[in-house]
């Protein structure tokens, strides 16, 4: 009878440390306690959203508000920045790695599946660069053209989709990342990138001759860009969202926002040249996080 009383005892703790440790996995503010550091993913080449200035240098628009809101809701943590990809960020939110992702994600219906988002904080048009001589000024000349985008992103199947785009063919090609994927049009592999306009406006501005490049064509998509998290966590989750809020309510937030659009930025001091758009503008008034399909939903 006793050993039976303590196998059972055994498998009581054992089971109630398995729930303390799954609680605690979905209790980020609790793990970030624990461990004494909050994990913030962040990108290498997505200016001016997120991006590195090497030497484990990360700064841009999402990190620096990821910043602010990591020292108001954990201002003991130190921060650690873990590089992530289109093709990875998500599984390391999701398996615990990042607590917080700091980079150029669209909130859509399929990923709100996986993970949560914050509050939009920023909303993109999906366009197209090009040379600027390329005589490329509409989704239509892409026709038997090489169509660069980056792996793990919706770009190109966005263009697929758009109506000026029925019955084209193109051929595809594929970064590992945005940088990447900016090469293959700086070195003629590919005759356009398609991506996020802001994406697109950062690698220009940061190119060895921006005059050389333009931002063309039809908008195919606008998507809406959020700070991402683990699901499940609702308490992370208001914290979050309340510090955007306050930013949005001091002015704080369009302060940043100025400074990584409107005004020279590290490494070559270029600015983007981006002014606030009107759906952002509203989204100051009036604060959520819906999906992309919401943004584009037909009236």
């Amino acid at each position: 009878m006793k050993k039976q009383f303590l196998a059972l005892a055994v498998a009581a703790a054992a089971a109630l440390a398995a729930t303390g440790a799954q609680a605690q996995a979905n209790d980020t503010l609790a793990k970030i306690k624990s461990s004494g550091k909050a994990v913030m993913g962040v990108r290498e080449s997505s200016a001016p959203l997120a991006y590195t200035l090497g030497d484990g240098k990360y700064t841009g628009y999402h990190v620096e508000l990821c910043e602010k809101i990591l020292h108001a809701v954990a201002p003991q943590a130190k921060i650690e920045y873990t590089p992530v990809t289109s093709a990875n960020r998500i599984p390391l939110v999701q398996n615990g790695t990042v607590d917080l992702e700091c980079g150029s994600t669209t909130n859509n219906l399929a990923r709100q599946k996986d993970v949560a988002f914050g509050l939009t904080t920023y909303v993109t048009e999906v366009r197209t660069a090009v040379k600027a001589n390329s005589g490329i000024k509409s989704v239509a000349q892409l026709a038997g053209k090489t169509v660069a985008t980056t792996t793990g992103t919706t770009s190109v199947a966005l263009l697929r989709k758009h109506e000026r785009a029925t019955g084209l063919e193109f051929k595809e090609v594929y970064g590992k990342d945005h940088a990447d994927s900016f090469l293959l049009l700086e070195s003629g592999r590919a005759d356009a990138f398609v991506m996020d306009d802001n994406i697109l406006a950062g690698l220009i501005a940061s190119s060895k001759n921006p005059k050389d490049y333009a931002i063309v064509g039809e908008t195919l998509n606008v998507e809406p860009i959020a700070v991402m998290m683990r699901k499940d966590d609702p308490a992370f989750k208001k914290a979050v969202d309340d510090q955007i809020r306050t930013m949005i309510k001091s002015g704080d937030l369009e302060k940043l926002y100025n400074k990584w659009f409107m005004s020279p930025i590290p490494p070559k001091n270029t600015s983007v040249n981006l002014p606030m758009g009107s759906v952002l503008k509203s989204l100051m008034v009036n604060p959520n996080d819906k999906p992309a399909e919401d943004f584009n939903a037909k009236k």
